[in-house]
């Protein structure tokens, strides 16, 4: 495929855009080469400036669950644009999508709605130390919830691919009240707790891991961490910025049958457009202003635009449940197929998934947690990227993130993307 337009655009992004990018992992640096620029998006396919069609499994890093520009959530969005596009005041539709996502998600009294993921998680940590009195918290090593300085402390995704897992720019004094556990690893966090007794406010993750590669709580994990938590007056966190409405209605509680005190969502929420949500029990979400002494706020929260995308998105699917059915079945063949196809071409790898998330790492080891994902072949997964890539497959610039799928991918899109794995993995 040629990529000369993208080349020029790339060029002349770097003059005015420190990267040229504004987000680090668009700019392929993990892999080699230089990013892709897109025009435009319908379905399951991309197609960049360079005219080239691509089979896209990043979906904007998941929320195209249904597809981009998919005809309800655009329609939404451009009826409302046309009454106004942010007034800084309570709308109805805010109401409406808040009513909606509560029914749909087990444990939820209530939910705030904010512009971003980052903010989200960061909103929930501050609403954990305002109602526990606590400072300190726990995150697991490769799990990432957001660029706040809090997270930033052995951070997954991006944070990794680049090297600095901690940040320049996060104080000391930070630092020191972020706790790091280790990812399916009850003892160790048993054990930091035990260092750290009636200090600790909230245990936050990614329940699903995602920002490692797609990682899976081992059994009893979820459960686990629920009991120590109640044993310790800590609250429990799960970061559902990628696994919320997209693993099933209720995200991961419902999949699993495990109840958090907090949870954030992102993505999926807000129908592809900015957007972040925190959500608890009543309990705990009267503690925010101006209800309680928790300050959050923000002149573009509950964005009318963001919010008329997110509620044809969660209306869709909370009205056609089938479609996490659809998703998983797809998600399943595309993972045995490659695993037949790697494996045909002696290409050392395990596969993990769960529901429409799946990754594919380069190591003979399981991968269960931050330390067997960075045990992957980077050479070979770099020659993998660039050789889909020739073959029109788009998957995430990074060996420690997961692909998405989206209920748009046809069974015939499957099997190109495995005919196209099938070519690569000959010359790996």
């Amino acid at each position: 495929m040629i990529y000369k337009r993208s080349s020029a655009l790339f060029k002349e992004a770097q003059k005015v855009i420190p990267g040229g990018v504004n987000s680090p992992v668009r700019a392929f640096t993990a892999v080699g080469g230089e990013p892709i620029f897109v025009e435009k998006a319908k379905g399951a396919y991309l197609y960049d400036a360079d005219g080239n069609k691509l089979i896209d499994y990043i979906n904007s890093w998941g929320p195209m669950i249904l597809g981009h520009a998919h005809e309800p959530v655009v329609k939404a969005v451009v009826d409302k644009a046309e009454n106004g596009t942010s007034f800084g005041m309570p709308t109805e539709i805010e109401t409406e999508i808040a009513s909606l996502a509560v029914s749909m998600v087990p444990n939820i009294d209530k939910i705030r709605f904010v512009n971003s993921g980052t903010e989200a998680c960061m909103s929930a940590v501050r609403l954990a130390r305002g109602f526990t009195g606590k400072d300190k918290i726990i995150k697991f090593a490769g799990c990432y919830h957001g660029h706040s300085d809090s997270f930033l402390i052995q951070a997954g995704s991006g944070a990794v691919t680049f090297g600095t897992p901690n940040s320049p720019g996060v104080t000391k004094g930070t630092a020191k009240d972020t706790l790091l556990a280790n990812f399916n690893d009850l003892d160790n966090v048993s054990k930091v707790i035990s260092e750290n007794k009636g200090e600790i406010a909230c245990i936050i993750l990614e329940p699903v891991a995602g920002n490692m590669g797609c990682i899976p709580p081992k059994e009893g994990f979820l459960e686990g961490l629920r009991k120590l938590c109640d044993e310790n007056n800590i609250l429990l966190i799960f970061d559902e910025v990628m696994t919320g409405f997209r693993l099933a209605k209720g995200g991961v509680q419902e999949l699993y049958g495990v109840n958090a005190d907090i949870v954030t969502f992102g993505k999926v929420i807000g129908g592809g457009l900015p957007v972040g949500a925190f959500a608890a029990r009543a309990e705990i979400m009267s503690h925010l202003a101006p209800e309680g002494p928790v300050y959050q706020a923000g002149t573009l929260s509950g964005n009318p635009l963001a919010m008329a995308a997110g509620l044809a998105m969660l209306s869709e699917l909370n009205n056609n449940p089938e479609i996490f059915t659809s998703l998983e079945k797809k998600t399943a063949y595309l993972h045995k197929e490659l695993a037949t196809v790697l494996t045909k071409a002696g290409v050392t790898h395990t596969i993990n998934r769960v529901g429409s998330m799946i990754s594919v790492h380069f190591s003979e080891t399981q991968v269960t947690d931050f330390k067997t994902a960075a045990l992957g072949n980077n050479e070979t997964f770099k020659k993998f990227f660039h050789g889909l890539l020739a073959e029109g497959v788009y998957i995430a610039p990074s060996a420690f993130e997961t692909w998405f799928l989206t209920e748009a991918l046809t069974y015939e899109d499957l099997d190109a993307t495995i005919e196209a794995c099938g070519k690569v993995a000959k010359t790996l």
